[in-house]
């Protein structure tokens, strides 16, 4: 028996957890760095084996009405939100988000998309079309499930990442294999096991654990139809052309380094808060994030006062306590990586350091001892930055914005576009007609006005650029899993024919 907070993670097919033949890992918890559980790794039979369960299980659920599939994952909307914070406490302690974030945000959002698609493929959201070529011939399309599909998950949202890919792929008629990231796995088994309460049948929803390996062996396996991945582009580069050997369908949601435009005309105050939205919540561990924040010349005084007086509500502390809201870094590797970032901005980039920097937060009294060992940094804000700046130029997804001025909107348009990745993007003005001309410019796939952040299951989002392949969410979401079939048919009763007699 282990005597870690949480039992064993096993994986999980045909219904049930399965215990693995080969090695297992620990879990962490990133606000005090000690271990949560152990966790099963899937070996090659162990992936072999969940696949094959999904395979077996896909000529039935895919010729389940879909009203009847919709009903199965309704009930499992229902089962997700009676254990809201339940669920949420599991991913505060694997993934270091504040409770307050995850018990009102991660576990909703996630649930929303699975209620969003259920309703969608119940009120015929997967119905072709119907074209009259002639008096005695008509195309009539279908849209077909593909087959077992796989998903891997990031670790910044573990469990709304799951629902974003299961939940358009069950609906469709695909059953899934899925691989939480091996550095916030706890969520997995709980999912599979909500899944199954509510009714899903044995192998439509698989898990199997482990890290880079696993899901290299998982996206080269012959019988996978689509990959979806998120992560970061080097890793997603590498899944899309395994992918692509096999000619596997795929839907890459990967890393940005998004721009938000501040206009000269806009409320000053409500331009702070969307920047500190874009770069402090969620530790700033969000593909979106705002990073780049470009200040009219003339308003940089002002915005930055702003800034600095609202930075002193960013409180750090206990993440399991309703008045912190702002956790550690998710892991050592990925803290160092960042306070890299941070000293090179300092050091190297010579970036002025409006706030923060590389040492540890300031905690309430009666905490820091409990969090001293965690992975734990300060909200960080470079001003005076420069386009050629690596802190600037690189993804650091991590709780640090650079702020850069700019003399003219055209001037800054042209500059937010100077990115290999186009995932995100933002401005914040009252003129609305600026604001959609603007918006129109910006090369990246989700952008918002007067907001930061907001992604709500009606709402398709997809890179462009370097930052992704399809988009997940929203009417179009549904396509990305299922494959179109067109027939045409003839009722005249004789086939045209270049062979026919003279």
């Amino acid at each position: 028996m282990s005597d870690l907070p949480y039992p064993t993670r096993q994986n999980y097919w045909n219904g049930r957890p399965q215990p693995s033949s080969s090695t297992a890992f620990q879990t962490i918890d990133p606000s005090t760095a000690k271990p949560l559980a152990d966790v099963h790794t899937a070996s090659h039979a162990d992936i072999d084996a969940a696949i094959a369960s999904a395979a077996s299980a896909f000529p039935s659920w895919s010729t389940t009405p879909p009203t009847q599939r919709a009903r199965i994952l309704l009930a499992a909307v229902a089962l997700l939100r009676a254990r809201n914070d339940e669920l949420a406490r599991v991913e505060t302690h694997d993934t270091g988000k504040p409770f307050s974030e995850t018990s009102t945000v991660d576990v909703v959002t996630g649930t929303d998309v699975l209620e969003y698609f259920a309703h969608l493929v119940a009120g015929g959201g997967l119905n072709g079309e119907t074209t009259q070529l002639r008096p005695d011939a008509w195309v009539y399309t279908r849209k077909e499930a593909l087959g077992v599909c796989v998903g891997i998950g990031a670790w910044n949202y573990p469990l709304q990442i799951a629902l974003w890919k299961a939940a358009p792929c069950l609906a469709a008629g695909n059953c899934m294999v899925y691989k939480p990231s091996e550095v916030t796995p706890l969520h997995g088994m709980l999912l599979a096991q909500v899944f199954s309460e509510a009714g899903l049948p044995d192998g439509v929803f698989n898990i199997v654990n482990g890290g880079g390996e696993v899901g290299a062996y998982l996206t080269a396996h012959p019988s996978v139809a689509k990959v979806s991945f998120t992560g970061q582009v080097a890793t997603g580069q590498k899944v899309a052309a395994s992918a692509a050997g096999g000619m596997k369908y795929v839907t890459m949601e990967l890393g940005g380094k998004s721009p938000l435009l501040v206009l000269e005309d806009c409320e000053v105050e409500n331009a702070v808060d969307g920047a500190m939205m874009a770069n402090f919540f969620s530790t700033g561990q969000v593909c979106t994030n705002g990073t780049r924040v470009f200040v009219p010349e003339g308003m940089k005084e002002r915005f930055e006062k702003k800034l600095l007086e609202k930075m002193e509500y960013i409180r750090a502390g206990d993440v399991m306590d309703h008045n912190t809201n702002f956790g550690p870094l998710v892991g050592k590797v990925h803290y160092e990586k960042v306070m890299g970032y941070i000293k090179h901005g300092v050091e190297a980039d010579k970036a002025k350091l409006l706030y923060g920097g590389p040492e540890k937060p300031v905690f309430p009294d009666g905490t820091a001892e409990a969090l001293k060992q965690g992975f734990w940094v300060r909200p960080t804000i470079f001003t005076d930055c420069t386009d050629d700046m690596r802190i600037v130029r690189e993804e650091i997804f991590g709780p640090v914005m650079t702020i850069l001025t700019y003399k003219t909107v055209e001037e800054a348009i042209e500059r937010a576009n100077d990115t290999s990745l186009g995932l995100a993007a933002g401005i914040f003005t009252r003129d609305l007609n600026l604001a959609h001309t603007v918006v129109a410019q910006l090369q990246a796939g989700i952008t918002w006005i007067n907001s930061w952040g907001e992604s709500p299951a009606e709402m398709s989002v997809g890179g462009w650029k370097q930052s992704g392949v399809g988009v997940e969410n929203g009417r179009r979401g549904i396509e990305a899993w299922v494959r179109n079939k067109s027939t045409l048919v003839d009722m005249s009763g004789s086939v045209a024919s270049v062979f026919s007699k003279l």
